[in-house]
């Protein structure tokens, strides 16, 4: 478990600074980080199976579920700022193995909703709700060693 949180922290190579002790200091504790990631992370699903119910509601129900459904996704992204921290987040998912994985699942949360709630388009929306969830995987993969 001790790898573990230090391959997630970043120090599992490195020998740890001034500023890098100042920080473990005032960060949260690994118990916190694990109930946070674990919090968002059922948050996430139960919007996006939330709004997987919500699409059979007459009207709106598609975008409902676009809506749902990408709240659901970002929420679910989101739990692993408790495990690695926001700045090293960012920075792994920007490096350049994982950039275009990235960009086009930024991008299909954006047009899902701006497809839902701009353009009004719901064939649109539910188009990009597919390439979301495709975006999501391939994104996903790219955190795992060899697997793309």
């Amino acid at each position: 478990m001790d790898k573990l949180k230090r391959v997630l922290s970043g120090h599992d190579t490195e020998e740890p600074s001034g500023l890098a002790q100042v920080i473990d200091e005032t960060s949260l504790g690994w118990g916190t980080r694990v109930k946070g990631f674990i919090a968002c992370f059922a948050i996430g699903c139960l919007c996006s199976l939330l709004g997987s119910c919500l699409l059979w509601v007459p009207k709106k129900g598609l975008t409902l579920f676009a809506v749902f459904y990408t709240l659901g996704n970002i929420a679910s992204i989101g739990s692993t700022l408790f495990l690695m921290g926001p700045m090293k987040q960012l920075k792994r998912m920007f490096e350049p193995t994982r950039l275009i994985a990235t960009t086009v699942m930024l991008l299909c949360l954006i047009l899902t909703l701006c497809s839902a709630f701009w353009w009004r388009k719901e064939g649109l929306a539910l188009l990009f709700c597919i390439l979301q969830f495709f975006a999501l995987a391939w994104y996903s993969i790219s955190f795992i060693p060899f697997a793309r």
